[in-house]
């Protein structure tokens, strides 16, 4: 159903909502699914071809545009472009605390392991079907947005003519402490880069860190600004330019003004997303075996990872079981965050013989410095799906589908292979 039609300057925007089951196993009380049909203004009378864009997260909603810059005016310039809004996120029907409340731990537990990658292709297809004419379509995969291609091609590679993939080829065989073991090392590394950049900054951190570790530094919202939370922070370091935002957010640190407290707050309350926080390591959750919070468990095995540790170093894309006690955001999610943590029967998340067999093209950019989503594992997986094909590349870090360069790298090399595959 379309529920709006307006403009946004160079674009015609269509804004559609759809009613999917909340689990598509045992359909039952229907969720809202939301995703917003951009078009370049001088073409919506065409028939276009549909480029979904598939982001990162998880939990993370569609981009909000302002204007055709980036990757999206490239795609503008062939396709019609579908924001989708995964479920719990954005205009879909969203999870936060609120609705965790109303929930018991495992009927919590339960209703979160309903908003997986599965699910949300589910969802996509229903989309595909239902709003968009049933033709074929490409997906361009930002993050964790690339988990989901992977699991679009097993599930329905049918709905596909071509994917692009922006960091973010998932381990075909998901193993969340394999994961976390590549991770720190990567991260300590990006903290030594950053102290080589603001080599001041040591000291700045380590009188922040012992301040806080005297207690009762308080956050606008009124949760306790630990060392941990503080170190959580790092998460900005792979992307661009976050070692020039944590540089600017430490340069008025001293003395713990309003301003910084309010900074520090907006980055590290998951207010706005979370999932992020309570999907983290479920994402991971594939076959049996448990999760059993992984990043903590490493963690151990790194002191320098340490609260008392000098210099003191950041972490980066881990969820900590501390966060649902410390983050007021996170709190109604903790208990069946555990449960979730324990889950050992996960639904399998990727066909390995589909992939294997894989026939629609697709195309990988790799950063090969890439904080959260470490380029061995990708590039094993890249070699054990059919029709293929990665760029490694160190110019760019996580974010580098903001730059339109990739985009057209990635369309390029489809259109090398032959392009995607057309029909209904």
């Amino acid at each position: 159903m379309i529920i709006a039609t307006y403009t946004i300057p160079g674009m015609r925007v269509r804004d559609h909502v759809v009613e999917v089951p909340l689990d598509w196993s045992d359909p039952g009380a229907p969720i809202r699914v939301f995703a917003r049909e951009l078009v370049a203004a001088d073409r919506d009378r065409e028939d276009l071809p549909c480029l979904l864009f598939l982001q990162g997260g998880p939990g993370g909603k569609g981009p909000r545009p302002v204007g055709t810059s980036g990757w999206l005016g490239r795609a503008l310039e062939t396709y019609r472009v579908i924001l989708l809004d995964q479920r719990g996120t954005g205009r879909s029907t969203r999870i936060d605390g609120r609705v965790m409340s109303a929930l018991g731990a495992r009927e919590g537990a339960d209703y979160l392991a309903r908003f997986r990658a599965d699910s949300i292709v589910a969802d996509a297809e229903h989309l595909r079907k239902t709003v968009f004419g049933g033709k074929r379509w490409s997906t361009l995969g930002q993050s964790y947005g690339g988990f989901l291609t992977l699991t679009y091609l097993s599930a329905a590679p049918e709905g596909l003519s071509a994917c692009y993939v922006a960091g973010g080829l998932a381990a075909l065989e998901p193993d969340a402490e394999e994961v976390y073991r590549r991770t720190y090392p990567r991260v300590a590394a990006k903290n030594a880069a950053f102290y080589r950049r603001y080599p001041h900054h040591a000291e700045t951190v380590a009188r922040l860190a012992d301040r806080l570790a005297e207690g009762d530094v308080r956050l606008p919202d009124g949760d306790v600004l630990t060392v941990r939370r503080l170190q959580s922070l790092g998460l900005d370091f792979g992307m661009k330019p976050g070692y020039e935002r944590m540089h600017w957010l430490l340069d008025e640190a001293e003395g713990l003004p309003e301003t910084f407290l309010h900074q520090v707050l907006a980055r590290t309350s998951f207010a706005d997303n979370p999932l992020f926080a309570a999907l983290q390591e479920s994402i991971y959750g594939s076959g049996p075996g448990a999760t059993a919070w992984a990043a903590q468990r490493e963690r151990a095995r790194h002191p320098a990872f340490a609260e008392d540790a000098r210099p003191l170093l950041f972490t980066g894309e881990m969820i900590y079981p501390w966060m649902f006690e410390e983050i007021r955001a996170l709190r109604p999610f903790r208990a069946a965050v555990e449960l979730l943590a324990e889950r050992a029967d996960w639904p399998r998340l990727y066909d390995l013989d589909r992939l294997a067999a894989n026939e629609v093209p697709l195309a990988a950019a790799v950063y090969f410095d890439d904080m959260y989503v470490d380029s061995g594992l990708q590039l094993d997986t890249a070699a054990r799906i059919g029709n293929a094909q990665a760029w490694v590349t160190n110019e760019y870090e996580h974010d580098g589908i903001g730059e339109d360069r990739v985009f057209a790298r990635l369309t390029g090399l489809v259109r090398d292979m032959g392009g995607g595959i057309t029909g209904e």
